[in-house]
């Protein structure tokens, strides 16, 4: 297949070489836009404080010839303009009329350097790309002090090249260039390899998982020890297999079990017509019309229960919900459990409303009330309590209580403590799923214990409904002791 298909030897699949390309050409251009916006702006920088220095310089020359000028005299300034020449700068000093005083060196001696001239005490700078008076073609950064003495206003002028700084930048500019090829070549091949190195353990959890078919779900991915996401995506990985196994056990399970349990009614049913249809004077099946009719009906309970289960499994059992009073719906089941049981029913309820499906909460009280009758050895309790938030239905039978280890497990689907037992006395095994399916969509909870005296104890809490408003609603039941 192409998909394992290696390219230039190097084990890289198809599938995976574009993805490997455009990450690196991604890597690559995002590094090549960082070093151009990085480099013009270093440069930029690098140049702006370098002409600021300069010109900081410039100005403190200029500064401290008009001061020494103002203070002490147009002689103490020459001095001041002669040593400048040692420091590479060029310094004039001009009359108003714009001639040259005093210079630090002969170059600047025969003409101005600028026609800037500003007032007494004001400093004004100028970059000029050359200076002719001196022949030389360098750029310069100009500053003009104006200074008094005696009276007579006259101009300092402070020039400095900036090629030196140009150059500078020029050396800097050229280095960013030449090593900007080299670094992207190294990060390229950096993550060619990063992403190559991640992109087949990627590709090798995808094979692993592509092993892995509907008959064989017991499979699992390596988790390579890298402590990253590839790590996280193996675990991932082996995760949803374990859920996927889970749930296809349960359904081959539910599947199992469904078929095991329709198959008896079936074959009743089955063989009951067959033999009717084999008797012609019709006695047969004056003799098995009422056994056919209760496997009819068993199978139509199973069938219906069936389907409860599948919509609460799937997200789709709808709860017409209404505020319903738990009194109400236990008194009516106690009334009929009265009329079926030979048992001793004791009820005492408390007034007690929540939000729900009445139809739905009753299938749960029947159920378990069914349950506990089964199971009973004489008597069958059943409380209500109700607390500030919630209301708490207690049914208990004098019979034995659910061992501590199938406490939980007795409210998944066709789960008999007692296999034979349940059989005769027609338990399906789907009444107590079906109880908690149901009480978990009423954000309620059911649970298994043992009464305090002895016995066995089932026990559901659900949460109260909101308030009653001003209009006259029943706000409580009936308070039943009996």
């Amino acid at each position: 297949m192409d998909a394992v298909r290696t390219l230039a030897g190097r084990g890289v699949p198809r599938t995976l070489w574009g993805v490997r390309k455009r990450a690196t050409a991604t890597a690559v251009l995002v590094v090549a836009a960082a070093l151009v916006i990085g480099g013009l702006t270093m440069l930029v920088l690098l140049q702006t404080s370098l002409v600021a220095t300069a010109e900081v310089a410039a100005r403190g020359e200029a500064t401290d010839v008009a001061a020494q000028i103002s203070e002490q005299g147009l002689a103490e300034g020459r001095h001041i303009i002669e040593a400048a020449g040692d420091v590479g700068q060029y310094v004039q000093l001009l009359s108003p009329q714009g001639s040259v005083v005093f210079s630090s060196v002969p170059a600047a001696a025969a003409a101005p350097l600028t026609g800037l001239r500003p007032d007494e005490g004001q400093t004004v700078v100028q970059g000029v790309p050359e200076l002719d008076s001196l022949d030389n073609d360098d750029d310069f950064l100009v500053v003009a002090t104006g200074v008094r003495d005696k009276g007579v206003l006259y101009t300092v002028v402070v020039a400095v090249t900036t090629q030196v700084e140009a150059n500078t930048v020029a050396t800097v500019s050229w280095f960013v260039l030449g090593a900007t090829p080299l670094l992207l070549t190294l990060v390229g091949t950096a993550v060619w390899m990063l992403v190559g190195r991640s992109l087949q353990q990627v590709e090798r959890i995808r094979g692993q998982v592509a092993t892995i078919t509907a008959r064989r779900l017991d499979g699992r991915v390596e988790v390579p020890p890298t402590a990253d996401e590839i790590q996280a995506l193996a675990q991932t990985m082996n995760s949803m297999l374990e859920r996927l196994e889970a749930a296809d056990l349960e359904q081959r399970r539910f599947v199992s079990d469904a078929s095991h349990e329709l198959r008896s009614p079936l074959a009743t049913l089955s063989a009951g017509v067959e033999i009717a249809a084999a008797d012609q004077s019709g006695r047969t099946w004056d003799e098995m019309k009422s056994v056919l009719a209760g496997e009819t009906a068993r199978m139509q309970y199973l069938v219906e229960n069936l389907l409860t289960l599948a919509k609460a499994n799937d997200g789709g059992l709808r709860l017409e919900k209404t505020d319903v009073d738990l009194d109400d719906v236990l008194n009516d089941e106690i009334v009929r459990l009265r009329s079926t049981s030979r048992h001793r029913i004791v009820a005492h309820l408390e007034p007690a409303r929540i939000t729900g499906d009445a139809r739905r909460l009753a299938q749960v009280v029947r159920n378990v009330l069914d349950n506990a009758d089964r199971y009973a050895k004489s008597v069958v309790s059943i409380e209500v309590h109700n607390a500030e938030a919630q209301a708490t239905i207690t049914i208990d039978n004098d019979g034995p209580p659910v061992p501590a280890a199938d406490r939980e497990r007795i409210f998944e689907r066709f789960v008999r403590l007692d296999e034979s037992r349940s059989r005769e006395r027609g338990g399906s095994g789907l009444g107590l799923a079906i109880a908690a399916a149901v009480v978990a969509a009423h954000h309620g909870s059911i649970r298994a214990s043992e009464a305090p005296g002895g016995g066995c104890r089932f026990e559901m809490v659900f949460p109260h409904a909101a308030p009653a408003d001003d209009t006259g609603k029943k706000v409580s039941g009936r308070k039943i002791s009996r």
